[in-house]
């Protein structure tokens, strides 16, 4: 059976490489039936900030991303935060030391080996610590000295192993840095714990960023000690901004949370992270959750990197509105609509913007012109395409204004026959009557709506004094 797990630290927000990172390992073990795992790695306790810990189960949520084990669905093999697994790392580690993988280090923070002591790569330390004898280490011990425990990389050799997305990876062991497994108040480090845990969680495939490539051989050496089996990785290509730097909160790229507060759908940004390193095979763009777990393959992953473009995004996410059931679409836009849009029907309103609005946070000034006719000028009058002119709009007005004014019937349908009839009984086009009454009632150069379907929406009387408005600005 596959098993993924997502394993963020709460350190932060939910940035678009972890949403990714998150999504992809969903979508891996739905589609092969298998079980998605939410791992808390919280063992970095100066860097936790408690509402990260929310902000990692809002955004599942919000992404629509349901786990089967975690914190709060025990599959037994929890705990699954790492702060409440500390007896676990203490016992492996113990191990390691045991069998020569793993020795205790006294060496203090600020302690270094004389420079001709240290090894020709410079981003390798190997610790004097080493070298300690049985004896030694029981002296120390004895002294009340709290070691952390360090991992004893192989002096000579490489190691190698295979990544799903960027193949075969040899590194020598000359490269490795002893890194510290175990700290001396007892917490491990992410690279000791995230070992352990996959190995005891039953971790099939392991799912993160490229930049754990150069760490991986040093976790192979850990299972390699233990005597467990290596788990598939699959290393997920860099997410870059269209200018070829990093995405970073601190460069003003938003987080997931972020940007459904700028007015993106969720479904919208989880499609489209989706697409960041990841193709279906053919020019399929817009999928749902359920058509990314049945086309989901991670043979199709790239090695490439991705550019996140907010313009993507935003058709994207225009896509996702047009496609969503009316009565849902309602239901979000009208959370975005100031108090006046409830002296008119709203439900007119979601019809007429639907199809339009690209962002959420687009509407309140998508329809601000309903509440407050705009200052606008005669020379939106004018309309090529529709043959309209100064003159004709102003003729149109003088005469469309007594004939609406006895309709007695007002809605959408009556007003389109009523002024194509009108538009035929003068020999005109239906574009040359609609446009300077569409542009009276809107005050835009653009508008939700045709003339018929915003007459029908701000009523006959409101209807009239605007057309009235037009066509004084016309004779002035």
């Amino acid at each position: 059976m596959f098993r993924t797990r997502f394993a963020p630290s709460p350190t932060g927000y939910m940035h678009i490489g972890n949403l990714r990172t998150a999504l992809y390992a969903y979508l891996l073990a739905k589609k092969h039936a298998g079980v998605f795992i939410l791992r808390i790695e919280d063992t970095d306790q100066s860097r936790n900030v408690p509402a990260a810990l929310a902000a990692i189960y809002n955004g599942l949520a919000l992404a629509g991303i349901s786990y089967d084990e975690g914190p709060d669905k025990d599959g037994g093999k929890g705990p699954y935060v790492q702060s409440q697994r500390l007896p676990i790392y203490q016992k492996y580690a113990d191990e390691l030391v045991t069998k020569g993988a793993a020795y205790y280090c006294f060496c203090q923070k600020d302690d270094k080996p004389e420079s001709e002591d240290l090894p020709a790569h410079p981003d390798v330390t190997r610790d004097p610590c080493r070298l300690l004898t049985d004896a030694e280490v029981r002296e120390r011990l004895s002294q009340g000295l709290r070691p952390v425990v360090r991992q004893r990389i192989p002096e000579g050799g490489s190691t190698s192993f295979e990544d799903h997305v960027y193949g075969r990876i040899s590194i020598d062991n000359a490269q490795l840095d002893d890194q510290v497994l175990l700290k001396s108040d007892g917490f491990p480090t992410y690279n000791f714990a995230n070992v352990v845990d996959d190995h005891l969680m039953e971790i099939t495939h392991v799912i993160r960023g490229q930049e754990y490539l150069s760490s991986t051989p040093k976790y192979n050496l850990l299972y390699q000690a233990f005597g467990w089996q290596i788990p598939e990785y699959i290393h997920l290509p860099l997410i870059l901004r269209e200018d070829g730097a990093k995405l970073s909160k601190r460069a003003g790229d938003p987080s997931f949370e972020d940007l459904v507060n700028l007015g993106y759908l969720p479904e919208a940004i989880v499609n489209y992270v989706a697409l960041l390193g990841w193709s279906p095979g053919n020019d399929q763009e817009f999928f749902t959750m359920q058509d990314l777990i049945a086309a989901f393959d991670m043979d199709r992953i790239g090695k490439s990197s991705a550019a996140f473009s907010m313009d993507k995004l935003t058709w994207l996410n225009g896509e996702h509105i047009r496609a969503m059931d009316p009565a849902a679409f309602h239901q979000k836009a009208s959370q975005y609509y100031p108090e006046e849009a409830h002296k008119l029907d709203t439900e007119k309103i979601s019809r007429l913007i639907q199809i339009r609005v690209e962002r959420l946070t687009d509407i309140p000034g998508m329809i601000r012109f309903l509440f407050a006719l705009p200052e606008y000028g005669v020379e939106l009058f004018e309309n090529q395409k529709s043959k309209a002119t100064l003159a004709s709009s102003a003729e149109v007005l003088r005469e469309v204004i007594p004939l609406l004014g006895n309709m007695e019937k007002w809605d959408n349908e009556s007003l389109f026959a009523a002024l194509k009839d009108f538009a035929s009984a003068r020999g005109w086009k239906t574009g040359t009557v609609m446009w300077p009454i569409r542009t009276a009632l809107s005050g835009l150069p653009a508008s939700p709506g045709g003339a018929t379907e915003l007459a029908d929406l701000l009523g006959k009387p409101e209807s009239l004094r605007r057309l009235r408005i037009g066509l004084s600005k016309l004779e002035n």
